[in-house]
């Protein structure tokens, strides 16, 4: 059928073998011992940049690669099956800059994206709250006007790159506005008056990526901060997220994958009753789900950025993409464990880790229930 296709360009192919190699290399020697210690891997995110693996939507006309949403989830499909936090932590900065993209100024691109460009820093995307988190429109964040300036205050939470960013993409509302009126957006230096970084999060999974409160206390901005239009924040943030989801069912093809390739060479060397457990019904069914799983989750995947790159204005895609791919991820590492059994929960092999790294992708850009609820509105037409 004309239109149709799943060949990769030359150019995609080549992006692949490049964070292929990068991961076996690079990555996957130290997951384990990044993840123990909870450090974040800075040297390795360094040669990430230096490979031209960090930043690859950034266009062309501020120094970036210029990609499209598919050829960033291809890039890191590659990096996750190596580690989830790393993967993360790259996938943040994209995440940062990502409203610059969708709505800065002129002169904030060329500033802030080629900065990104010029050196290897961090940037990050601070919008959760303690209470607020997949409810955007309920942040308190707050911020006043005093002249021709603005003065921001509010915490953070669970930031990316939090801890190590050289700026942050944040969003606050205007006081005495509720709900998603008068919600900004503003581009904040790390180094700005009043800024300050929370502890570290102690995770149960991707602990090599950095994870922190971001805290704003009487931070005074300029209109030049201001990303967009003033009180058109929500809609900055929903864009977004449209547009990042489908890299959150990319890191779950690439842990899903990695599952599969551990239980496949454990279950043909292992032996119990005397014969490969790959020879067990029980464990081939399980297997074989995880197969699935991954072709399920790619596919959605890969649509949902193609639709993204075609200008599509229907985002549903993105939404299906990240709630069927974190869901079939954690499902695919837990198997991943029973398939190793007494084995795959230690830390010897590398599943106890999948599984806990999973997790999060339940969690984060919207939990797999808020996704269901914009699909179900979807569905039933309450848009």
């Amino acid at each position: 059928m004309a239109g149709i296709g799943f060949d990769v360009t030359e150019e995609q192919q080549q992006l692949i073998d490049t964070a292929r190699e990068f991961t076996r290399k690079e990555i996957i020697p130290v997951a384990g011992a990044l993840d123990e210690e909870g450090k974040f891997p800075r040297e390795i995110i360094e040669r990430a940049w230096q490979t031209g693996l960090l930043n690859c939507e950034v266009p062309e006309a501020y120094g970036g690669l210029g990609l499209g949403n598919l050829s960033h989830c291809l890039l890191l499909e590659e990096l996750s099956y190596g580690c989830m936090g790393i993967n993360t932590s790259i996938a943040g900065n994209s995440l940062g800059a990502m409203p610059l993209m969708l709505a800065g100024s002129e002169e904030q691109k060329q500033e802030y994206l080629g900065r990104l460009i010029k050196s290897p820093v961090f940037a990050a995307y601070a919008c959760s709250e303690p209470d607020a988190g997949s409810d955007v429109a309920g942040m308190k964040s707050r911020y006043r006007k005093v002249g021709d300036d603005y003065v921001l205050t509010g915490q953070k939470r669970w930031i990316t790159n939090g801890g190590v960013a050289d700026f942050y993409t944040t969003f606050a509302r205007l006081e005495g506005t509720e709900r998603h009126k008068g919600i900004t957006c503003f581009v904040v230096e790390r180094s700005a008056a009043g800024v300050s970084v929370g502890k570290k999060e102690n995770k149960m999974g991707q602990r090599a990526s950095n994870t922190t409160d971001v805290i704003f206390e009487d931070v005074r901005l300029s209109r030049k901060n201001v990303v967009g239009t003033e009180g058109e924040g929500f809609k900055v943030a929903m864009r977004t997220f449209d547009r990042t989801r489908p890299w959150i069912a990319a890191g779950a093809a690439g842990l899903i994958r990695r599952c599969l390739d551990e239980c496949r060479t454990y279950a043909l060397e292992r032996k119990t009753f005397g014969v490969p457990i790959a020879q067990h019904q029980a464990v081939q069914f399980m297997i074989a789900e995880m197969a699935i799983a991954y072709e399920s989750t790619r596919l959605l995947c890969l649509k949902a950025a193609w639709s993204i790159d075609a200008g599509h204005s229907d985002s549903i895609i993105s939404s299906y993409a990240k709630a069927y791919g974190a869901d079939a991820a954690m499902r695919v590492a837990t198997d991943a464990v029973q398939v190793f059994g007494g084995y795959g929960y230690t830390k010897e092999y590398p599943v106890e880790k999948l599984m806990r790294d999973a997790k999060l992708l339940q969690i984060y850009e919207g939990t797999s229930q808020i996704q269901r609820m914009v699909i179900a509105r979807h569905v039933l037409g309450a848009r």
